[in-house]
């Protein structure tokens, strides 16, 4: 039996000044709390470890837990030695964090998932790093910002970005420090080390990032968090998600330090024990929290589209669908019976089933398949999937979107410019205009009661899509919300749909910043969007 199993989380102690840390986690699944936290309670008593660089493939942290607990202390701390910059792709669930980038108290690197999942499977292979064309022409772009998302960070470059040509062909390479250690989490480990992921909700990018951690030169540590410890190879070799070599130490966790999600602890359906059938009720425990009627008109309008795609390719269409409205799509699906017709996919993992929302997201109920966050995204960037239904906070004259990042808000841009930028179709969807507002629907109409600021803008603040690579590589690109839908041309954005009580001058010019292009004929959107109940669509598609 190999002496790497126990509780003594001392092991830590191994964790040297001025190092790189891996760190797995989409929000709190898969993220290894009890280390994150056992680790700044170190530097907190000893002083040590200190100048960490943490990278991460998605944001292991919600708002109060790991990593966003240990950043509020850090922020008020002003003299925290613990953490020197980050490449994280997200950082929308954790307020401090944000706090110490927006300050510039750390450098911050804000590459997408699909990019950091496939960084770590390039470093594991002992390539220099990522060749790929996302990003181009965004802020990724080294031309632009090159990734680096505050001073502290444009001003060291520790991960760089740089242009490279293949046949005449422009591509990016990205290239950051390797992994000098990980911290990653399963459920059971054997007394070998071999571990398993049976109660995760996902199986993230655990592998990748051992791999990357444990490949030459320079072999790193590997620590990992688990709930329960079992006799020696008494897992299925079928459920060993990370084998013993790749292990250095297992440190059995609490569970209070273990949940499945942000707000679930352990819920048998997130661990796929129980795999319950997709009704109305579960729809509405789902949609448990209240959504305006107008959000719903949006996420109805994104799904009546899905039904022509279906009718026209004449078989199930694969669609990814990213947070906020987008993701309500999903349950809008579900209440109309459309399983049989339209596979979403979360890059988290799972494929089908109803995905769950907030800092829930990333997991799914009932899905029928769950893959590695660097399977999923090969999905996306090979535009294997159909199409893609993403949020936006702000668009621009020429078709750039920017969903995440102000100058006093950098959430960073998560799974969004891979999906974007690989998927043939991408139907954009949010509210029109931004900030407090008040939308009502009266007799199948629309009411604009009270407006926000204008969210279609001269000038996106940062290019995270590109409106003309996507018209470079002829993608179809649709804008959206619950007054209009837009599409993207040659010529620029043209509005093609309205919805019924609204009027083109008052309610949708005077609220953007630049003039779209006016179709020959604006359509009036379907009322039945508009209505209650639900739009008999599989009756239609019968």
């Amino acid at each position: 039996m190999m002496k790497k199993v126990g509780n003594s989380i001392s092991v830590l102690s191994q964790i040297r000044d001025d190092c790189v840390v891996a760190i797995s986690g989409f929000n709190l699944a898969t993220t290894p709390e009890y280390l994150i936290l056992e680790l700044y309670r170190r530097y907190t008593e000893y002083g040590h470890p200190k100048n960490v660089f943490i990278v991460s493939d998605a944001l292991p942290a919600v708002p109060t837990r790991a990593l966003d607990s240990i950043a509020e202390i850090m922020y008020k701390d002003e003299n925290q030695e613990f953490l020197r910059g980050m490449l994280m792709p997200f950082l929308g669930f954790s307020p401090w964090l944000q706090k110490l980038v927006t300050d510039d108290r750390i450098e911050f690197y804000g590459w997408p998932i699909g990019i950091t999942a496939y960084w770590f499977r390039e470093v594991a292979s002992g390539r220099p790093g990522l060749i790929t064309k996302i990003g181009i022409d965004t802020f990724l772009d080294p031309r632009n910002e090159g990734g680096a998302l505050n001073p502290s960070a444009n001003k060291k470059m520790s991960c760089e970005v740089s242009v490279i040509s293949i046949e005449d062909q422009e591509y990016l390479l990205y290239r950051a420090p390797k992994p000098d250690y990980a911290l990653v989490r399963a459920t059971t480990a054997d007394e070998n080390g071999n571990l398993s992921m049976e109660d995760e909700g996902i199986r993230g990018t655990v592998l990748a990032i051992a791999q990357a951690t444990k490949a030459r030169p320079n072999q790193g540590i590997v620590f990992a968090q688990t709930r329960w410890l079992t006799k020696s190879f008494s897992i299925n070799p079928r459920d060993v998600d990370i084998p013993g070599p790749l292990v250095d130490h297992v440190i059995i966790s609490p569970q209070k330090y273990h949940w499945q999600s942000g707000g679930i602890e352990y819920d048998p359906r997130l661990s796929y024990r129980t795999v319950p059938p997709i009704t109305e009720k579960l729809v509405k425990e789902v949609m448990a929290k209240p959504i305006a009627q107008y959000e719903k008109v949006i996420a109805r309008r994104i799904v009546t589209e899905l039904i022509k795609m279906f009718k026209d390719k004449g078989s199930p269409i694969l669609v990814n669908l990213g947070i906020g409205i987008p993701a309500l799509v999903s349950s809008v699906a579900a209440e109309e019976n459309l399983a049989d017709y339209i596979i979403t996919v979360i890059e988290s993992g799972p494929w089908g089933g109803i995905a769950l929302s907030g800092i829930n997201f990333g997991q799914a109920i009932s899905p029928f398949a769950v893959s590695t966050i660097p399977d999923m995204f090969s999905n996306f960037e090979g535009g294997i999937i159909d199409i893609a239904s993403l949020g936006f906070l702000q668009v621009d004259k020429q078709g750039n979107v920017n969903p995440s990042i102000l100058s006093d808000r950098i959430f960073g841009p998560g799974g969004f410019p891979v999906i974007a930028g690989g998927a043939p179709k991408t139907y954009f969807a949010g509210a029109f205009t931004a900030g407090q507002k008040k939308i009502e629907i009266l007799n199948n109409k629309l009411s604009i009661v009270q407006d926000g600021s204008p969210k279609f803008v001269d000038r996106v603040y940062k290019i995270i899509f590109s409106g003309p690579q996507a018209v470079k590589y002829q993608k179809e690109i649709l804008y959206v919300t619950e007054r209009a839908v837009f599409r993207l041309t040659e010529r620029g954005i043209a509005l093609e749909e309205v919805s019924p009580g609204i009027d083109i001058d008052k309610d949708i010019l005077s609220k953007m910043e630049f003039s779209p292009i006016i179709s020959s004929v604006v359509k009036q959107m379907d009322e039945r969007l508009f209505k209650e109940g639900t739009l008999g669509l599989r009756d239609e598609i019968v």
